[in-house]
């Protein structure tokens, strides 16, 4: 794949896992774990992960999920509850085995959905603080237009070649366990609110006012529904990539919160 991050591969529960680790430069830090979106992959963050720890002085760990970049494959169609199955049954097993104990979640679009679901499951290790940018707790008309585009940009346009620079053989696999699972009737009543009272750590949400996947309806609700303490940052001229359309703007506000929860 013509992607210049180099990863690796840990076998996790007989699962090939694409990683890489990012080296603290201040010791104590918290590691910071980014989950990436319903496209994403370790590679497409780019080298924003690498500026956030240095910029906040922690070590990183930035993953692919099952399906994904250069990890293994995954069966499809991807159940409906798959981000709660990825929070709740992979994620613990990966922060075993790269022995993570102290550490915040920053996730974008799903990953940042799955981000708050493990952060209000009770899961431990507990996070010190979740990153979420773009996220979702419930799926909005707007949310399935949105994907209904992606569709057509995947079959009829150039988002496909787009993604196979990252995703390689997971390509199919990757949009389409996305797409598929968003655009089935039956995850109209997908909904995650549940999981936010039991939230008790600080939660910083990031979202662009021109995102096309969400409204600030997700955002009011996890703010009025969060048990810890809550932070938002609300970008004019930002559609769906805050960490890439605002990066500025993201590390400026995102810097301070993560230094804070030290």
């Amino acid at each position: 794949m013509s992607v210049a991050i180099k990863t690796d591969i840990a076998d996790i529960s007989g699962s090939a896992i694409e990683y890489r680790l990012i080296a603290a430069s201040e010791h104590g830090r918290p590691t910071l774990v980014f989950m990436h979106e319903g496209l994403g992959c370790a590679a497409l963050w780019k080298d924003f992960p690498d500026q956030l720890c240095q910029m906040t002085g922690s070590p990183g760990l930035v993953y692919s999920r099952l399906g994904y970049g250069s990890s293994g494959p995954c069966d499809l169609p991807r159940p409906l509850d798959y981000m709660q199955h990825e929070a709740t049954e992979m994620l613990p097993q990966i922060l075993a085995h790269f022995e993570i104990e102290n550490f915040a979640l920053v996730g974008h679009s799903d990953g940042a959905s799955i981000s708050l679901i493990y952060a209000g499951a009770a899961k431990l290790p507990a996070p010190r603080a979740v990153i979420a940018m773009a996220p979702h707790v419930y799926c909005e008309d707007i949310s399935v237009q949105g994907i209904r585009f992606a569709k057509r940009a995947y079959d009829q346009a150039d988002l496909k070649t787009k993604l196979e620079k990252f995703h390689g053989m997971n390509t199919e696999t990757a949009f389409r366990g996305w797409n598929d699972a968003w655009l089935d009737p039956a995850f109209r009543s997908w909904n995650i609110e549940n999981y936010l009272p039991a939230i008790s750590v600080p939660v910083f949400v990031i979202q662009g006012l021109d995102d096309n996947y969400g409204t600030l309806a997700q955002i009011e609700t996890i703010e009025s529904a969060t048990g810890g303490s809550f932070q938002k940052l609300l970008l004019a001229g930002c559609g769906h990539s805050p960490w890439s359309e605002k990066r500025d703007m993201v590390l400026g506000a995102s810097v301070p919160f993560l230094r804070d929860i030290s």
